[in-house]
């Protein structure tokens, strides 16, 4: 099982047009500790970054999976909170439970396309309770070292 955790690093950048503005930028690490992901990330964005900069924040998020695009122009991320319906055989009541993905698509229709060819083959019914536009910038999947 994927552990997923956000992180959020703090640094100073340079903007288009040559000014300097204070930036936090969300990443969600695939981790098994706060350590580690705090580890990963800094490791992650070293290169891209001119200067200091520091880890703002690590908390554990609640994405049970991912749904990545390889479009070049697929740069947001989506968060779709679905439920699945069941029924209780006893009671022949409806039971949800619900489920939250990251779908990474260019906008609200590529997201939705992404997220339903995701779910193609879900053996249970489910429905989207909601979708909203996150402020995650990128996901760093766990690679093993060679």
């Amino acid at each position: 099982m994927v552990n997923w955790i956000e992180t959020k690093v703090k640094y100073e950048k340079t903007l288009e047009n040559g000014a300097k503005k204070v930036v936090t930028e969300q990443y969600l690490v695939d981790a098994l500790s706060f350590a580690e992901a705090e580890a990963r990330i800094i490791e992650e964005v070293t290169p891209y970054i001119q200067g200091e900069f520091k880890v703002e924040a690590v908390k554990r998020t609640n994405i049970s999976e991912i749904f990545s695009s390889e479009e070049a122009s697929a740069d947001k991320f989506y968060k779709f909170k679905s439920a699945f319906i069941t029924l209780d055989e006893k009671t022949g009541a409806e039971k949800r439970s619900n489920a939250n993905y990251l779908v990474q698509a260019e906008n609200l229709e590529g997201a939705l396309e992404n997220f339903k060819d995701g779910m193609k083959g879900t053996l249970g019914d489910f429905e989207i309770v909601s979708i909203s536009e996150t402020a995650i910038v990128d996901v760093i999947k766990y690679k093993q070292k060679e």
